[in-house]
């Protein structure tokens, strides 16, 4: 007697056409290429993953960068001052106080540049 797996297949292939149902021409269409499509969308999300700390640290660098010159002081100098008078606030912290509370960001600023 045969084994049949007419119905598994299906309900595999019917998964993987969901999974890229947003996909361009052929990609959301045919199973191979669509598997294709999926493992590399699998590979470039992983990677972004990764990407996404780096460019996060980036923007924060950047805000507080340019909050701090307005203040009279390189970015440089400001997060050497901070570690100076002992404030342990990371790039994060000090970007989300900088866009919430700019009073406080700049008291920061202040006793940085007092040490």
């Amino acid at each position: 007697m045969r084994i049949k797996r007419g119905i598994v297949s299906h309900r595999k292939h019917k998964k993987l056409l969901e999974s890229t149902s947003g996909y361009r021409m052929t990609k959301r269409r045919l199973v191979k290429v669509a598997k294709e499509a999926s493992l590399h969308a699998g590979q470039y999300a992983y990677a972004g993953r990764r990407l996404k700390k780096s460019d996060f640290r980036k923007l924060w660098i950047t805000r507080i960068s340019s909050a701090v010159k307005e203040q009279g002081i390189s970015y440089s100098s400001f997060i050497n001052k901070l570690k100076k008078a002992n404030i342990q606030l990371d790039r994060k912290i000090l970007s989300d106080i900088l866009l919430n509370d700019g009073k406080t960001f700049k008291a920061i600023v202040d006793k940085a540049k007092s040490v």
